[in-house]
């Protein structure tokens, strides 16, 4: 993981954390753009492109009002950034549609995973059975009273996803390769959770 010097305000810690994140992108997908989700801590899910955005604190444009972008685009990558909270990827094996969801306590209890779904299935013609979901490093009990990773889990058996993997990892375990929100009271950075739509050859 990349440290940078973070501060409790998100806006200034995510201006400093640009130029690693956007050398990032660049290196993993060859592109100098992303979208990137508002993230507000409710279900919001949007398709891109397509949507308006706004500028963020940081400087950069976000989709305002949502926590979960979706495209069946070519060449489209989506972003999210995680510090506790749980990143979501969606891949759709029979039309290529791709999804990337912020779900924390909040947005677990709201049902995201389920309205990024719903939203996939009626944006691209997506089946459950064919979408494999896995859910990234989060905060987990003991470290957490909540252990929404076990109800995303629960919420994507629901919903009929085809494949569901959990990595396992708690990001209040593992300060050196992740960031924590909890257990830096914080003051912490924020991991840039990305999946593209690859292009059509």
């Amino acid at each position: 993981m990349d440290h940078i010097e973070a501060t409790t305000d998100r806006d200034e810690t995510l201006a400093r954390l640009r130029p690693l994140h956007e050398a990032r992108v660049r290196a993993d997908f060859g592109t100098d753009r992303w979208w990137r989700a508002e993230q507000i801590h409710g279900q919001g899910v949007a398709v891109v492109p397509g949507t308006a955005t706004v500028s963020a604190g940081d400087g950069l444009p976000v989709v305002p009002g949502v926590d979960g972008l979706v495209t069946a685009t070519a060449g489209e990558v989506l972003g999210i950034y995680v510090a506790d909270c749980g990143a979501i990827w969606l891949a759709d094996r029979g039309t290529g549609a791709v999804g990337l969801l912020h779900s924390g306590k909040k947005g677990t209890e709201l049902g995201i995973l389920g309205e990024g779904i719903s939203l996939m299935a009626r944006s691209f013609g997506t089946r459950p059975q064919d979408l494999v979901v896995v859910l990234g490093p989060c905060i987990r009990p003991p470290h957490y009273e909540i252990d929404f990773a076990a109800e995303i889990a629960r919420q994507a058996e629901r919903a009929g996803v085809g494949e569901f993997h959990d990595l396992g990892e708690d990001t209040a375990c593992d300060l050196e390769n992740y960031y924590s929100y909890r257990i830096e009271k914080g003051r912490t950075g924020r991991m840039l959770a990305l999946i593209g739509r690859e292009e059509v050859q």
